[in-house]
């Protein structure tokens, strides 16, 4: 339901318009000046505001300049008995949506509050759409004919329009995150927004205000009040991922959304009410954790109302062929190069290798064969040579460092060590490229010069 605050201080007014907007189906707040409409809006979100240009002491240019200050993506619509050309183009350049003046038709009025939140809405499915373009897994759908990916579909299509919380759990590079889509994109919350956030990517601090929002000034930075990704998700599914690398505080306002169905901004006072659907991934041992202590029980048993465990690759081999057919029409497609054709013997490399990075490692490897391969069928010492990376580690690499060795290869065993430390970082923090350049106390720009020095392909922003 879109909340909308009716500023004016004709009593008359204001009593006739928060009547047709509560009929119309909306949340109204009125305000009888513009010192107590600021003092709303710098405690509560609203969609619409409905603001009288000449009030006494706050007048309505004030409460849009304090309402674009403190929340930009809220519309605002300016009403006046008193229009000049000079107030209306102030106005349109502060913000305004729109501009009308008294007395006016109720049916212009209907419309023009249609449209203006109608612009709010696509204003919000784009910011989504983006984001989720941004966070969007690197392989495009569940693939799979093995009996245990069968079985996820199975529980997917069986749980998708239940109300209950999922847990995903599996190893990383599994497809946590294709799933819960799957779940959300077949349920009838699908046409409301699925928003997915990496709780270890997102420090602490940082964590609350993105789930939650915040309120402006209520911490360094903020100078605007936020929704959370909660709110932004209300109707839909927020998606947790690594739910097992919060920390206590996080946990512990999580299992009050979950309980309660409300929660408040970082900085603010008054509770919201959200409806969401909570899809967790994780691939630690949430059981364990509990036993000594690092996750709570209570939170656990509320997330694991619906388990799904994700399979390793090394565990449905018979998926593999299926995979490299899919990433190589893929990638040949984005690209624009013909798509490769793997040998038999390559296929057979593929099938016996242990796959630790599990289908997000076969992707990687295959946006490489793709990439680099040359005329004719990939061969098994193609696949070979891009499995064992770092490919340009010399081979006194993986020799003890002797100096007294006649001809060792210092450059090449230097540049053996820094890629392998790039691998290691990158597959340590997730393939989230900012995450793995901190542990590497690297800046960006410095750290993407030497993927691109060795070629590394793969991973997030």
């Amino acid at each position: 339901m879109e909340k909308i605050l009716v500023v004016d201080d004709e009593q008359s007014l204001r009593e006739v318009l928060s009547i047709m907007l509560k009929r119309a189906g909306y949340s109204v707040t009125s305000a009888t000046d513009g010192e107590e409409a600021i003092d709303f809006v710098h405690k509560e979100i609203f969609d619409l505001v409905i603001t009288d240009l000449r009030m006494p002491k706050i007048d309505g240019m004030e409460v849009l300049k304090a309402v674009k200050s403190a929340s930009p993506e809220t519309v605002v619509l300016i009403i006046t008995a008193f229009a000049t050309a000079d107030s209306a183009v102030e106005a349109m350049k502060q913000g305004a949506y729109d501009y009308l003046t008294k007395p006016f038709q109720v049916d212009e009025v209907q419309l023009i509050i249609r449209n203006a939140l109608e612009k709010r809405r696509l204003t919000t499915e784009n910011m989504l759409l983006k984001r989720e373009m941004a966070s969007q897994s690197s392989f495009a759908q569940l693939v799979g004919q093995s009996e245990a990916m069968q079985k996820v579909f199975d529980v997917v299509r069986k749980v998708a329009d239940s109300k209950s919380n999922v847990l995903i759990c599996g190893e990383s590079g599994t497809g946590k995150e294709l799933v819960a889509r799957a779940i959300h994109y077949n349920s009838a919350r699908s046409s409301h927004p699925f928003v997915a956030v990496n709780c270890s990517a997102v420090p602490e601090t940082l964590l609350e205000s993105e789930l939650f929002g915040h309120m402006k000034g209520s911490f360094t930075g903020a100078i605007s009040n936020k929704a959370g990704l909660f709110e932004i998700a209300n109707g839909g599914t927020v998606f947790l991922d690594e739910i097992g690398d919060t920390t206590p505080t996080i946990q512990v306002k999580l299992l009050r959304v979950i309980q309660e169905r409300e929660f408040r901004r970082v900085g603010g006072s008054q509770d919201i009410k959200v409806d969401v659907r909570i899809v967790a991934a994780t691939n630690k041992d949430l059981e364990k954790a509990v036993a000594d202590g690092s996750f709570r029980e209570d939170l656990y048993y509320r997330l694991d109302v619906i388990p799904i465990r994700l399979p390793p690759l090394r565990m449905r081999t018979g998926d593999i062929p299926l995979l490299v057919n899919h990433f190589l029409e893929r990638f040949s497609k984005e690209s624009g190069r013909p798509k490769p054709v793997m040998s038999t013997e390559a296929m057979h490399v593929l099938l016996g290798h242990e796959w630790r990075g599990n289908v997000r490692e076969l992707e990687n490897l295959i946006e490489r064969v793709v990439a680099f391969s040359a005329e004719g069928p990939v061969t098994d010492t193609d696949v070979r040579g891009w499995l064992h990376r770092p490919t340009t580690q010399s081979p006194q690499s993986a020799m003890p460092l002797d100096l007294t060795d006649e001809g060792l290869d210092l450059e090449g065993l230097i540049n053996g060590i820094e890629k392998d430390l790039l691998l290691k970082a990158l597959e340590r923090s997730k393939w989230v490229k900012k995450k793995a350049a901190r542990m590497l106390r690297l800046n960006t720009r410095s750290f993407r010069y030497r993927l691109e020095k060795y070629a590394i392909k793969g991973g997030r922003d």
